[in-house]
């Protein structure tokens, strides 16, 4: 599919906005077209049955740099996957999130916007679980699902996680028939070995330390960048926005969202004293809620302006 660079968006569409000359530039992402796809349901189509057409999806994709063929064949395959399905609205057709992934965007919610650690107090849940041979499948589905949910692997059937993820480790397990094989325990570790090492044996903080170092090497200066620019008022700064602004925006924060969202749950909120003392996490979750508080109302305000205009031209 063919990809605009983030260097050539801020040269889009020059007009005479001084403010919008001086934005910070868009920076390339690596986050791919389906991940955003996924992003901008979850942020302005998530409500049951909200469709969006093709054509708004090729607009919202055009502003950030991916070409219409790519944005079709990337919605089929969302389709296919039972992320989307098709729906018809006032005679227009259209794609909806399916319930499933709805389900994923409400419990996401909480630890992709978490603005404190999750687990302060060393409070843990324990996932132990025992599925029969001849059920092989569900066994590899349910450690998917637990690794997805941000637990780590003790041993063979026995997961750990902070206690606050077991609430929707609970309801995710239900929804998926795979609640019977399980049993949760809470407590704290009653051992004096260093739990630190421990940690660092159960999840893989390597993968997560190169998830989060991928997304300071794009963003690490965004919020200063921002704000420099945009001031500290996210409503003063909504209401001087230029539509090149608003634009601007847009094609910043929802690459940022994307590349941000899959983090929170590779790192479920593991206690800050049993990481490395260098740990990524504090700094890369500043720099996105900052820029995230700055920069949510001005991309809500240009897409509400791109479905608004799509919507009425197919209709």
């Amino acid at each position: 599919m063919a990809r605009i660079t983030g260097e050539t968006l801020t040269q889009m569409e020059p007009d005479a906005d001084v403010t919008a000359t001086q934005m910070p530039a868009v920076p390339a992402s690596p986050a791919r077209h389906q991940q955003i796809i996924i992003t901008l349901y979850g942020l302005y189509a998530r409500q049951k049955e909200s469709a969006l057409p093709v054509s708004v999806l090729i607009a919202m994709l055009g502003d950030l740099g991916y070409d219409a063929p790519g944005v079709r064949s990337s919605v089929s395959r969302l389709k296919a996957k039972g992320v989307l399905k098709s729906v018809r609205s006032d005679g227009v057709a259209g794609y909806a999130i399916s319930l499933r992934a709805l389900e994923i965007f409400t419990e996401g919610d909480e630890r992709i916007f978490a603005t404190e650690q999750a687990n302060p107090d060393h409070d843990w849940v324990l996932a132990i679980f025992s599925v029969p041979e001849s059920m092989r499948s569900k066994r590899h589905q349910l450690r998917s699902e637990l690794q997805a949910l941000g637990f780590g692997a003790v041993g063979s059937g026995v997961w750990i996680a902070p206690a606050r993820v077991q609430p929707v480790a609970k309801r995710r397990l239900e929804a998926r028939g795979l609640d019977g094989f399980v049993e949760f325990f809470h407590g704290d570790y009653a051992t004096d070995a260093d739990m630190g090492k421990k940690v660092a044996q159960w999840w893989d903080l390597g993968e997560l330390d190169a998830q989060l170092g991928e997304f300071l090497s794009v963003y690490a200066d965004a919020l200063d960048l921002w704000t420099g620019q945009l001031g500290d008022s996210p409503d003063a700064a909504l209401a001087a926005a230029s539509d090149r602004t608003l634009r601007t925006a847009f094609q910043y924060y929802i690459p940022m969202l994307t590349l941000w969202r899959r983090i929170p749950y590779r790192d479920p909120g593991l206690p800050l004293d049993l990481l490395p003392e260098d740990w990524k996490g504090p700094e890369a979750q500043r720099t996105f809620l900052g820029v995230h508080r700055l920069l949510a109302p001005l991309a809500a305000a240009h897409a509400r302006t791109l479905i608004g205009r799509q919507s009425a031209a197919v209709r």
